[in-house]
This record gives C-alpha cells, structure tokens and sequence, in this order.
C-alpha cells in the first residue's frame, strides 16, 4: 500500500480533521482500517478531513514520531487534543467517539 492521501480540504468555515492511518502493509486489516475511516469521515464530516495513509512496512522509522505500538492506527492531530484509535475501525460508535465526532452515551 503507498503513503495515499485523501483530502477534502475545508468546508463551511470548519477547518479540516487531519488524521494519519499507520498500517502494514495491505493486509485485511489494514485495508479495513481505511475503509471504515473513509466511509466514516464521508458520512459524519463531508468536505472537513485529510486522511495520510502510512504504510510501516516500507517506513517504519515513521513509527516513532505519533510513538505507534499496533497497528494498524489512526491518529487525529487535528483539531487537537491528538486521539489514536488501534484496530480496524469497524466498531462505528467508538470511532465516532474516539475521533470526536459524537458524545459517548452513559450506560
């Protein structure tokens, strides 16, 4: 998998998320991680996110600057605080509320 950038800029004013995907190369998992990221940044904030898609197989030195442990990742440096999500982002509701996109429910 190269390093793919997906970005839709700004929209309405709202300054756009930035989030990095770290992966391995193209395994299932990692092919699902940005899947689900992608369908989920289209759906809950259209026109508003850069995804950078980095692939550690081919630059793991990268690994250390968001101090990545598993993979694959998502890291959201924008708007801050910086939040990392681990797994294949297929639990909708977590990553909503992982990216702060959506308040957590009380159970």
């Amino acid at each position: 998998m190269k390093t793919r950038v997906l970005s839709n800029g700004k929209a309405n004013g709202h300054s756009a998320m930035s989030l990095k995907l770290y992966v391995a190369g193209q395994s299932p998992k990692s092919l699902a991680a940005f899947a689900n990221l992608k369908r989920v940044c289209d759906e809950n904030c259209p026109g508003r996110y850069h995804i950078q898609v980095i692939d550690l197989l081919k630059n793991p030195q990268l690994a250390q600057g968001d101090q990545i442990l598993a993979l694959p990742t998502v890291v959201r440096n924008l708007p801050t605080p910086i939040r990392k999500i681990i797994g294949d982002l297929s639990n909708t509701e977590k990553l909503l509320v992982g990216l702060d996109l959506k308040r957590a429910v009380a159970a």
